[in-house]
């Protein structure tokens, strides 16, 4: 029967097969941080970027780049203009809310340390998000977060959000 075919079917499907090696993939850091400004465009831009990082795979001596994987952050890219820092003074710009994003990976990163920073620099001004000292300050062109993977296996970025905190994970793959 119909049913029967199915069941078998399923079967053959949930069977393993021994000649392909299964990849196992285990956290080995996280990191939050909460979102104090509620802005929209300013949420729409944490998203954008969240979603671009998410899933990205870094080989053993590969360094990452933050800017190389975002890019540019552009209005056709879906970026609206938020509060970001120039020198110090609280402006307008496109991608306000990436700070955010790239000090909660930063974070993370420092929780493993076969992870070694690159470059990395702080804001000009007091974040709300993050203790003085543990911010991570991105702008295309100038400011980039870069850390190389020294683990001696691939990883895996996870970076999730909602309205309330950002969420990074390293995960080590194999």
């Amino acid at each position: 029967t119909i049913e029967k075919e199915n069941a078998n079917n399923a079967n053959l499907n949930n069977s393993t097969n021994p000649s392909e090696p299964s990849t196992k993939e285990t956290e080995i850091a996280q990191f939050s941080t909460k979102i104090y400004n509620k802005d929209s465009k300013r949420q729409n831009n944490i998203t954008i970027t969240c979603k671009a990082l998410t899933e990205k795979e870094i080989q053993p001596g590969e360094t990452f780049s933050f800017c190389s994987i975002v890019g540019k952050a552009t209005s056709s890219k879906g970026y609206q203009e938020a509060d970001i820092y120039v020198d110090g003074e609280k402006k307008k710009g496109l991608g306000g809310g990436n700070c955010q994003v790239s000090t909660t990976l930063y974070n993370a990163v420092l929780k493993v340390p076969e992870l070694e920073i690159v470059e990395r620099h702080q804001h000009s001004g007091k974040v709300p998000y993050i203790q003085s000292g543990k911010d991570a300050a991105v702008a295309y062109g100038t400011h980039d977060f870069k850390f190389k993977n020294n683990t001696g296996s691939k990883i895996k970025i996870i970076m999730e959000n909602t309205s309330s905190n950002i969420v990074a994970k390293i995960i080590k793959i194999g």
